[in-house]
């Protein structure tokens, strides 16, 4: 035994049923380690060891054996502590044994002292104490001379195990400006050493690179602001070095480092402002609506929503509704667009005032005027060679048909806007007109008829009718003429199918034997109307008369009551058809009228066969070409 070790001596008096038994536990503990054993065991380490009546009264419950103590990571095997019976007299007639964790690989007991040792190196952050059981037996007997009973071996921490972070990698952020003693974030390590042992996982946090912007509480790893008014503008981004010690900061402990990355967040602190004290800018007279005539810009400190802001024009009323404003939400940028038709001629420059200003103040940290700019705009128009420009967007003409050749139907004209004011010649083209039927004249414009017009083949007209300058680039434009071509009565009117009229031996007079209907390729108009009528030097007929029905229809009908085929087979009657026109015109139509013996419904069982027969076909072809019509349908 060492010259700084001390032997401990602790009786323990354990009593059960019919036995007296005395229990020595011997423990092999470094002095200098004394005292904090005594602290880890605690009151009731302390009052086994000084043989408390409590504790015995305790131990009638339940065997436990105070703690030994091995240091973890003790290279040497040794002896930690002896268990012996009261029974034992030395002459080796008790065997010792041992059970529980690690007996046999990590602990073993000599079975006739009953010295406990440690069999190789222990690591308390694998395993912090072992649960055993210690028995004592009677060679002679096999009998246990004790019950069997528990103790711990508990492995004392060494600093062994360096700090680790937790939560790596460590980000944060802060708005600039913010004060002295802002919370940005806090870092966190961890000891696997033993807390509750000496200082090994007693740690301190310090700063080794970010002051003097940031310190670090030493305790809580909290990281603080330590310098005011930090400018995201001037710098966005700091790498904070924090160390963690344990052995509270002491000689011979371990450290760990980590780095924490702190951005600093924008605030509007920054309002616009234009490089420029004006903008000039030059479109063509000609531009289109919509044309970007070009791009200011407000540079803005800020980013993100800080730096967003609006622009608009000042100026008087009639310019600004020639040029607007509209901000690219992308580039912040003021993109200038046309509005309205630009006319060299008659305006050349355009002067005005743009302003920027932030879509979202704060009046913490700048004025309300800081946060808007102005500059000048000046737009200069140039001048452009256009082509020439009609009076009309279109034109729109009617013409009779029956108009003549050479009649003037309308003029087109055209103009050169440019000073110059070059003079014009004007032309169809012939895409347009492929039949001719109009004449220009290359000078004035006039368009007249050059050919006759007919409504009822071409009803309409679209001409494409082009002015070209007479100088220098030859500009020329185009506009569409629409000619509709007016209806004139210069169509008969006529029947509206060939009628094949029949009337039935028995027929009475007055009835109708046929209803006719009539045509007119000319444009029906409101109120036109077909009449119906009788030749007139043949109104009397004592036969058949018509009956003009008043609605574009009539009938014929029969005026007396004796027709049989034996007195006539066919009757002739002339129909004459008007029409309602400026002037009327109308047409007379003969039709054959047969007489039919009639099947009791009153329809004419062999039609127009029976009236062919009878105009001279002999009776036996009459028959035979039934024949041939009956075997036909029967066939088919």
């Amino acid at each position: 035994m060492g010259a700084g070790d001390e032997m401990h001596l602790q009786t323990v008096k354990m009593t059960t049923p019919g036995i007296l038994a005395v229990m020595t536990v011997f423990s092999m503990i470094p002095g200098g380690l004394l005292s904090d054993i005594r602290d880890t065991w605690g009151l009731e380490g302390q009052q086994l060891a000084q043989g408390s009546t409590v504790l015995h009264h305790r131990q009638k419950r339940d065997w436990i054996w105070q703690q030994l103590i091995v240091r973890e990571e003790d290279p040497t095997s040794r002896i930690i502590g002896q268990v012996k019976s009261n029974s034992d007299r030395g002459d080796f007639t008790i065997q010792y044994v041992l059970s529980g964790e690690g007996a046999g690989d990590t602990f073993e007991i000599d079975e006739y002292s009953g010295e406990i040792r440690a069999l190789k190196k222990l690591d308390r952050e694998k395993k912090a104490f072992y649960v055993l059981q210690a028995q004592a037996i009677n060679r002679r007997t096999n009998e246990p001379e004790e019950p069997q009973s528990e103790f711990i071996i508990k492995v004392q921490d060494i600093n062994d195990n360096a700090p680790k972070f937790l939560n790596e990698p460590y980000l944060s952020s802060i708005p600039e400006m913010s004060p002295v003693g802002t919370t940005v974030a806090q870092v966190t390590a961890t000891d696997a050493d033993d807390p509750m042992f000496g200082n090994n996982a007693k740690l301190i946090y310090s700063i080794l690179q970010g002051e003097p912007y940031f310190s670090v509480q030493p305790k809580t790893g909290i990281i603080v602001t330590s310098w005011p008014n930090m400018d995201r503008e001037a710098r966005e981004e700091y790498l904070v070095v924090v160390q963690v010690k344990d052995m509270l900061g002491l000689s011979g402990g371990y450290s760990s480092s980590t780095t924490v990355t702190i951005s600093l967040t924008d605030i509007n602190d920054n309002g616009p402002t234009f490089q420029k004290p004006q903008y000039t800018f030059t479109l063509p007279e000609n531009a289109l609506i919509g044309t970007t005539v070009g791009r200011i810009m407000a540079d803005d400190g800020d980013v993100g929503i800080n730096a967003k802001m609006t622009y608009r024009l000042e100026d008087d009323l009639e310019e600004s509704s020639t040029f607007i404003i509209q901000t690219n939400p992308e580039t912040q940028e003021g993109v200038v667009l046309l509005a309205k038709p630009l006319d060299y001629e008659s305006k050349r420059r355009y002067v005005m005032m743009a302003e920027a200003a932030n879509d979202h103040p704060d009046t913490r940290f700048l004025t309300l005027d800081e946060f808007s700019d102005r500059t000048k705009v000046k737009i200069l128009v140039e001048d452009v060679d256009e082509p020439p420009v009609f009076f009309s967007a279109l034109y729109e003409w009617k013409v009779p048909e029956n108009a003549a050749v050479g009649t003037v139907v309308g003029t087109v004209s055209a103009r050169d806007t440019d000073a110059v004011n070059n003079p014009m010649r004007y032309s169809i083209n012939k895409k347009t007109d492929a039949t001719k039927a109009f004449k220009i004249d290359p000078n004035n414009g006039t368009i007249a008829i050059a050919r006759t017009l007919d409504r009822e083949t071409t009803d309409w007209y679209n001409l494409t009718i082009e002015a070209k300058e007479t100088a220098q680039s030859h500009l020329s434009s185009s506009v569409v003429v629409f000619i509709t071509v007016l209806d004139v009565n210069d169509n008969v009117p006529r029947l509206a199918r060939d009628y094949r009229p029949y009337i039935c031996e028995g027929t009475q007079a007055g009835e109708v034997i046929q209803s006719l209907s009539a045509v007119d390729p000319d444009e029906a108009v409101q109120e036109h109307h077909f009449y119906f009528s009788m030749v007139p030097e043949k109104r009397i007929n004592p036969n058949f008369t018509i009956r003009d029905n008043q609605d574009n229809t009539a009938g014929i009908v029969s005026r007396r009551s004796t027709f049989t085929r034996k007195d006539q087979t066919q009757y002739l009657l002339p129909v004459v058809v008007s029409d309602s026109g400026t002037p009327a015109l109308s047409t007379t139509t003969t039709l054959t009228i047969s007489v039919c013996s009639c099947l009791p419904a009153g329809h004419c069982p062999t039609g127009g066969v029976e009236a062919f027969a009878l105009s001279g076909v002999s009776m036996q072809t009459l028959i035979g070409i039934s024949v041939c019509l009956v075997t036909l349908s029967d066939v088919s």
